[in-house]
């Protein structure tokens, strides 16, 4: 929802399963699972915006491409269309042998900016800031691609620590890379147009691995960059191709 934004939590990890769900499964899936989860107290619904940066060559999204045991990625993340002093996220993700480890610094848009793009640092001396700094250093890297999406979002109705987002109407844009340029994009179009992200500190509630089994629902392994990146090369590759016929 515009102008909301995530409570601040700077820094944790988690076992983060994805679920990719046609329309028919996530219907299902809503009815059988109505008992069991509650919307998010703060943010039932939000309007998400991710700015990605890439290396020169898109080293971190051909890398994450492969399925390695290690990846990371950089992004910087709002809720709603920002203006230039909204505050957003500046986030570190990075993944090892399926947990995910985030890092994240809230600040303007303008000071994100200004630290990603130009190298001035932020007003706030921290640990995750000189993290960031030295991630910025090494890559180099650029705004490579917006994404945004809708996002429910869910927690365990006996166990507040479970976490569940659907992710929908997810689309991607390569120019116009800025946030406050709004939430346009080409549409991610795949069959299974619903992403479910479970979040769990152990393990998945045994009543809902029970339901998403009968559904035919399945743990997948997905990545919204990483798709939107591969569908629009894809179409590249093959304008080349056409061009030189």
């Amino acid at each position: 929802m515009a102008g909301k934004k995530e409570q601040t939590i700077l820094t944790f990890q988690r076992t983060e399963v994805k679920y990719r769900m046609s329309r028919a499964q996530y219907q299902g899936f809503m009815e059988h699972t109505k008992m069991l989860r509650v919307p998010d107290e703060a943010y039932p619904h939000s309007l998400i915006l991710n700015i990605y940066y890439d290396t020169e060559h898109d080293e971190l999204v051909t890398r994450s491409l492969d399925k390695p045991v290690y990846k990371e990625k950089l992004r910087v993340r709002s809720y709603g269309i920002p203006g230039k002093r909204s505050p957003v996220f500046v986030e570190l993700k990075k993944k090892y042998d399926g947990i995910v480890y985030k890092r994240r610094s809230e600040m303007s848009l303008r000071e994100a900016e200004n630290f990603l793009q130009r190298g001035i640092r932020p007003a706030l001396d921290s640990q995750i800031n000189r993290e960031l700094e030295y991630f910025r250093a090494f890559y180099r890297p650029h705004p490579a691609m917006v994404l945004c999406y809708d996002r429910d979002s869910y927690q365990g109705a006996f166990d507040p620590d479970f976490r569940m987002t659907i992710d929908r109407n997810i689309r991607y844009r390569e120019q116009d890379l800025r946030l406050e340029d709004g939430d346009g994009g080409s549409p991610l179009r795949t069959e299974t147009p619903y992403l479910m992200e479970l979040k769990v500190g152990d393990a998945l509630p045994i009543e809902m691995a029970r339901i998403l089994s009968e559904l035919r629902i399945f743990p997948a392994s997905f990545s919204k960059y990483g798709e939107a990146y591969r569908i629009s090369h894809s179409r590249a590759d093959v304008s080349v191709q056409a061009a030189c016929r």
